[in-house]
């Protein structure tokens, strides 16, 4: 018997003032990174989706942003982001 499936996994890789596009208030969004890895016996092998987002903590609404954007970001912030693609 095989035992497979998958694992999601969040990382918040900032917290940032942006104006949201929802309420228009001026608020910290927090950035996340969420991943989803392939599992086999429990133990994730490899990711195969990676998906980031900003959440406004003022009125929950949630956008789904590019790596590219997510990067820009970071890099406005003076945030460096990770080199490695482990996560």
């Amino acid at each position: 018997m095989i035992i497979f499936g998958t694992k999601g996994y969040l990382y918040q890789l900032a917290m940032l003032t942006l104006v949201c596009g929802r309420c228009g208030n001026p608020a910290a969004h927090a950035l996340r990174k969420r991943v989803s890895k392939f599992t086999l016996f429990f133990v994730p092998l490899f990711p195969f989706s990676t998906k980031y987002t900003t959440q406004c903590t003022f009125c929950g609404a949630e956008q789904q942003v590019t790596k590219e954007q997510a990067e820009q970001l970071l890099a406005t912030e003076g945030i460096r982001p990770a080199t490695d693609d482990r996560a």
